[in-house]
């Protein structure tokens, strides 16, 4: 087990450094501090894995023996691993069975430009994505896919709500995120990094099997997503150069937002790795 830092003995939920932490449930005050909550351990390992993200880690007794590994790693980055009370702990997380452990994190986004530097070859641009779920899970997908950068425009769900947050695993630590509200500028910098824009859209000129089998797909790409219900509007898959549809073989009438990027990114990692 890892030595503490901070006080041997469990903190109850009344705690004052508890009750601080209790109040990033509020956006406004995640906005305001900088600061949420990454809670379960495959969270709280991606957070301890980005130097500097960590301030501090509650987590109970239980949770600390059982991840023990997690501890010392939190101890080696000079993050607070603090004990607290398992109903202390509850008070922190919003999963239905909590897992013991939350780290409290700094905001990890950063400046569009500067995530975008670096000769960027897959980059996915979210245009007013509402569902927490399917905003973490095309962070995740991204990871996955080997994406260099993910971009949240517009009227998106914050990055830093907690579902949002449980739904990446892990994986908004392990990615360069850029927050930006105007989905248009998103669009304009991919272009400027050098990034052809591919815009999803289900009544696209393109069909993405052909797009793959003509080489298109080969180029840098920023892929644009827009929201769950009514997709991208037309002015802004207007910007994109080229408006891509995913071919529908059954009689489903449409695939959901997450699955058609995790189609869209893999069909682009697929062809850069063979261009490699």
């Amino acid at each position: 087990m890892a030595s503490f830092r901070a006080d041997p003995m469990p903190l109850s939920s009344g705690n004052t450094r508890v009750k601080n932490a209790r109040k990033l449930a509020r956006r406004s005050s995640r906005a305001e501090r900088r600061q949420f909550l990454a809670d379960g351990p495959k969270a709280v390992e991606g957070a301890v894995g980005l130097p500097g993200c960590v301030v501090e880690v509650f987590a109970t007794v239980e949770a600390t023996t059982r991840y023990a590994a997690l501890a010392a790693a939190a101890e080696a980055e000079s993050a607070v691993w603090t004990l607290v009370e398992d109903r202390a702990l509850a008070s922190l997380s919003d999963a239905v069975t909590p897992a013991g452990v939350v780290a409290l994190c700094r905001f990890v986004d950063r400046p569009l430009p500067h995530v975008l530097d670096g000769d960027p070859r897959l980059v996915a641009v979210c245009a007013d994505v509402r569902d927490p779920g399917n905003a973490g899970t095309v962070i995740r997908t991204a990871d996955a896919a080997g994406a260099d950068a993910v971009v949240l425009t517009g009227s998106s769900v914050d990055a830093y709500n907690p579902k949002t947050v449980r739904a990446t695993v892990g994986s908004l630590f392990h990615l360069p995120l850029a927050l930006v509200d105007e989905p248009a500028a998103g669009v304009a910098a991919a272009r400027s990094a050098g990034l052809q824009v591919l815009a999803a859209d289900g009544s696209g000129e393109t069909d993405l099997d052909e797009a793959d089998g003509s080489g298109l797909l080969e180029a840098p790409t920023a892929w644009l997503f827009g929201n769950e219900a009514w997709g991208l509007p037309a002015e802004l898959a207007a910007l994109a150069d080229h408006r891509v549809r995913i071919p529908i073989h059954g009689r489903a009438e449409s695939l959901n937002l997450s699955t058609a990027a995790a189609i869209c990114l893999y069909s682009s990692a697929r062809s850069h790795r063979r261009t490699r």
